[in-house]
């Protein structure tokens, strides 16, 4: 494991970092600063994690020698179990291997809205909108919503959140898309089958001034009461803040917090998200061009269907990976669809 993920190097790299960080005047750009200890804190995460791997083989393996020197099934079978959960983190850890993107690394900003459809489609949003957080929590990466707009009967309309963990991202970005289900509406007194949809976007965050330039002569700012049915998540004061970004026409909106200066901030992180995905697309815009080669780079196409009735399936159109336990799904359990997508990803560019 050590070989697999070059602990070796990532440990002197980590030594390097923090013999700069014991510089005197280290401190005195306090945003270069604070950049140079997320990634050390960043490579720390990566090693401690391949060390739980360690510690979790020479465990599992214990108990294997205890379970057949003692020929007890109860151990045996427990023993099994403890391989199994082994094995599985062992994936997730080669998984992040592929991850080598140039954005991979960076935290991420999601966004659900809901399609057309009403309050069906706004049901499915906050349901999209659990799994996301629930994944989040399975995976211990950090969320802080950043704009929820809540429907006018039921669910959300559109709800923002920032997502920080190590490659936050890189994970995230297979959940681009348009997300279809399919099932007996609870609001429908017919008992009727509806298809809802909602849409997905993944963005990164921009991790330091270099990624983005934007200047106070291009921003308007406006303020507003926050709207909304109500809720913990909508305040009733003057504190919403709308910026347009006036060259690119991007506009972006929080109303979560109380604070105006609080709101404009996430607002501002918002903006700079949207900025550098424009930039991304840019890019990939210029190589299709360059290369000949269509590529598909929008957030529109349809990627996975969950079929609630008449029976019961998830199933993800791009790498035809498919589950049958939904609620398991959508109580988080999206791991190997995004694992799926990243293999397909990686085979793809190896080609």
């Amino acid at each position: 494991m050590g070989g697999l993920f070059d602990l070796e190097a990532k440990e002197q790299k980590i030594a390097e970092l923090e013999e700069v960080a014991t510089s005197p005047d280290f401190w005195n750009d306090a945003q270069a600063a604070q950049q140079h200890m997320q990634k050390i804190n960043m490579l720390k995460e990566q090693v401690n994690q391949v060390r739980e791997l360690e510690t979790d083989f020479e465990d599992t393996e214990a108990l294997w020698q205890l379970a057949r020197e003692a020929d007890d099934d109860e151990l045996g079978a427990e023993a099994e179990d403890a391989l199994n959960a082994l094995t599985k983190k062992l994936e997730q850890r080669e998984l992040a291997v592929l991850l080598s993107g140039e954005y991979d690394d960076h935290n991420c900003i999601l966004t659900v809205h809901s399609g057309a459809g009403g309050v069906e489609a706004c049901d499915w949003a906050q349901m999209l909108f659990r799994m996301y957080t629930r994944y989040c929590e399975r995976n211990r990466f950090k969320i802080e919503i950043m704009d929820y707009q809540e429907g006018e009967e039921a669910g959300l309309k559109s709800a923002t959140i920032s997502i920080e963990g190590l490659n936050a991202f890189g994970y995230m970005k297979a959940e681009n898309g348009v997300h279809r289900l399919v099932r007996i509406s609870p609001f429908d007194a017919a008992a009727r089958r509806h298809t809802s949809f909602a849409s997905v976007a993944v963005i990164p965050q921009v991790a330091n001034d270099n990624e983005v330039d934007i200047r106070e002569d291009d921003l308007r700012v406006d303020t507003y009461r926050s709207g909304g049915a109500g809720g913990q998540h909508v305040n009733k004061t003057d504190s919403a803040v709308r910026i347009t970004h006036i060259p690119t026409g991007i506009v972006v909106q929080c109303q979560d917090e109380r604070s105006q200066h609080a709101n404009k901030d996430k607002a501002m992180r918002m903006l700079a998200a949207k900025l550098l995905e424009q930039k991304m697309e840019a890019r990939e815009k210029e190589i299709a061009r360059i290369t000949g080669v269509q590529q598909d780079i929008g957030w529109g196409s349809q990627i996975r269907s969950y079929v609630f009735q008449p029976y019961r399936m998830v199933k993800d159109h791009r790498t035809n990976f498919e589950m049958g336990n939904v609620d398991a799904v959508m109580d988080g359990d999206i791991s190997d669809f995004i694992a799926a997508y990243l293999q397909q990803t990686a085979q793809r560019s190896n080609a």
